[in-house]
């Protein structure tokens, strides 16, 4: 069914897909121009500026490929990070409020994960070795994706640096990751920080543990511990501790809600004094305890561990999609800055999620089609369906666009 599905979506030009989807949801009036800082009513220009960040061509090629207009005309716009945050609201409200959407899930769980890119080695911005990926420096783009495949999330960060406090930032950037209940993880995003603040936050942490026979729990009393369990005791929670620290721990994460500091800097200001920080030692305390309960509970119910299998699959095909996407330059990012490459790993993103909605536009239309005609559409096997796809979208070539009439569609 799923290539059924996919049969039936019109074949369609990366341009004319983006004006379509600009046209539903008008996501381009979030930008201004960089000269005067009035709104955007160069539609095509805008456009055409966002994709040549989303295919990584760079606004000289763009230029070249394109009918409309020239380098300078394309300088004129300048996408701030504001104006593409709020931009990719836009498209993931959007495309959460389509009814295909709804059969893969209510919007309240996301996976994260890094994904590397390789990276020029000159230049201001920090693009470093990480043996994992082999020999070339590069970055990671670290994105959260919802259970309805919106990508509400991404940050750069290094390619050496670990993944997990950058967890904590995601699901406090915006509206739509601040409905997340439930959020996954790889294991390289299960420390003990991490459980206690999305605890403290309010969020569900579900890593997947590969390495869970190494893994031991903290009891508030382990002499009380059964026999057949004193092998995985790693030692006692200090209650004293959390207990004497409980304000400031309060105020650390009215603080990271409030935005006034992100978790990942508040953990590294932690990490900075010479002596391990009180407060600092009594989060780990408290994440012993959250990790302990996960540990158990996780051993217990297959369904967490079902639910956390797709959550990161989801974020893992999502992945194939921004590398087919990243057509530009042999696929390295070559920004010299660390501005310039934010706003690559953010243009690619927002296109991404541009896609996202016009496939679950376009799918829900197919199995609407579908039911007409009496064919099977149950929602067990929709809920396998995924709006990633690329192949009827013509990405490569002349960027040609349909003419505006007034400025704008």
């Amino acid at each position: 069914m799923v290539l059924d599905l996919y049969d039936q979506l019109p074949a369609i030009r990366i341009t004319e897909l983006m004006q379509e989807v600009d046209t539903d949801i008008g996501f381009t009036e979030t930008f201004t121009s960089s000269q005067t800082g009035a709104p955007c009513k160069d539609q095509v220009g805008m456009l055409t500026v966002l994709l040549a960040e989303g295919l990584n061509l760079g606004l000289s090629k763009m230029a070249e490929a394109t009918n409309t207009h020239d380098y300078f005309q394309l300088s004129r716009w300048h996408v701030e990070s504001d104006a593409i945050n709020q931009a990719l609201a836009m498209v993931i409200e959007a495309q959460s409020r389509l009814p295909m959407a709804k059969f893969w899930g209510g919007g309240v769980t996301a996976s994260s994960d890094g994904q590397f890119f390789p990276a020029a080695r000159q230049g201001e911005a920090m693009n470093l070795i990480n043996a994992k990926y082999g020999s070339e420096p590069g970055l990671k783009a670290y994105t959260h994706v919802s259970d309805q495949f919106g990508p509400f999330a991404t940050q750069n960060i290094p390619a050496t640096v670990s993944e997990a406090p950058y967890i904590l930032d995601g699901l406090l950037m915006n509206e739509a990751a601040r409905k997340i209940t439930e959020q996954y993880a790889d294991t390289g995003g299960l420390t003990d920080h991490v459980f206690a603040v999305t605890s403290l936050l309010g969020f569900r942490f579900i890593p997947r543990i590969r390495d869970l026979p190494s893994r031991r729990l903290h009891l508030f009393d382990p002499a009380s511990a059964p026999d057949e369990l004193r092998g995985l005791i790693g030692g006692k929670i200090r209650e004293g501790l959390i207990v004497q620290n409980w304000p400031g721990v309060l105020r650390s994460a009215a603080t990271m809600v409030t935005g006034v500091m992100p978790p990942t800097q508040l953990l590294k200001k932690f990490a900075a004094y010479p002596r391990q920080h009180e407060l600092a030692v009594a989060l780990r305390e408290i994440g012993r305890v959250e990790r302990t309960l996960f540990i158990i509970e996780w051993i217990l119910d297959a369904d967490m561990q079902r639910r956390a299998q797709i959550g990161l699959n989801k974020g893992e095909a999502h992945h194939a999609l921004k590398n087919a996407l990243r057509i530009g330059r042999q696929g390295e990012i070559r920004d010299r800055t660390a501005e310039g490459q934010h706003y690559r790993m953010a243009g690619l993103n927002l296109l991404a999620a541009i896609i996202i909605y016009w496939n679950t536009k376009y799918l829900g239309q197919a199995v609407a089609a579908r039911q007409r005609a009496g064919l099977n559409c149950g929602p067990d096997l929709l809920a396998h369906i995924s709006p990633l796809g690329w192949a009827h979208i013509l990405l490569t070539g002349e960027y040609r666009w349909r003419r505006q009439t007034g400025g704008r569609l």
